[in-house]
C-alpha cells in the first residue's frame, strides 16, 4: 500500500468518521492511537506500537477492508481521499492528541441501536461513553489475557 503513515490515518479518520463531526473524528484517531500505545492485550501483541499494523489488522476498520461480509463495498480508504481536517486531525492525533472523553478506550461501534454495556462477542470491553453516533469501550479485565 502506497500510503505513508499520515495518510493512512488521515483516510481512516475520513472513512470512519465523516458525519461525527470533530469530536467523532478526533475520537476515532484516539482509538487508533491508543492501540498503538497500549501496554498489553492483542493490540501490543500483535502491534507492537506500529500504527500501520494497528490500522491495517484485518477485521478491525471496516474502511479498511474492500470486502465487508463477502460483498465488495466501495466506501475504503481507496475511495475517500481525506480533505484538510483528516489531516490535521491525523497530525494531532500522532503527535499526542487525545481526546478527553475517549480515556483509554480501545474500540467503538455504530450501532443500529443502543450501546450494548459490553464490547459484543468478546466481552473484553465495556461500555464507557457516547460520542455522536459511536459508542466507546474500554478494556476490561479480560482484555489482558487477549
Amino acid at each position: 500500500m502506497p500510503f505513508d503513515n499520515r495518510e493512512l490515518l488521515a483516510r481512516i479518520i475520513k472513512c470512519e468518521g465523516e458525519g461525527e463531526g470533530d469530536n467523532g473524528m478526533r475520537a476515532i484517531a484516539t482509538i487508533v492511537m491508543n492501540r498503538v500505545n497500549t501496554a498489553y492485550g492483542e493490540y501490543q501483541r500483535i502491534g507492537q506500537g506500529n500504527i500501520r499494523t494497528i490500522m491495517l489488522q484485518p477485521n478491525q476498520f471496516h474502511c479498511a477492508s474492500t470486502i465487508l461480509k463477502g460483498k465488495p463495498t466501495t466506501r475504503n480508504i481507496f475511495t475517500t481521499p481525506p480533505e484538510d481536517i483528516h489531516y490535521e486531525i491525523a497530525d494531532w492525533a500522532i503527535g499526542g492528541g487525545n481526546f478527553f472523553g475517549i480515556s483509554n478506550s480501545l474500540w467503538y461501534l455504530n450501532p443500529p441501536e443502543e450501546c450494548d454495556i459490553y464490547f459484543p462477542l468478546s466481552k473484553s470491553g465495556k461500555y464507557f461513553t457516547t460520542v455522536n453516533q459511536h459508542c466507546f469501550y474500554s478494556p476490561t479485565p479480560k482484555y489482558k489475557k487477549t
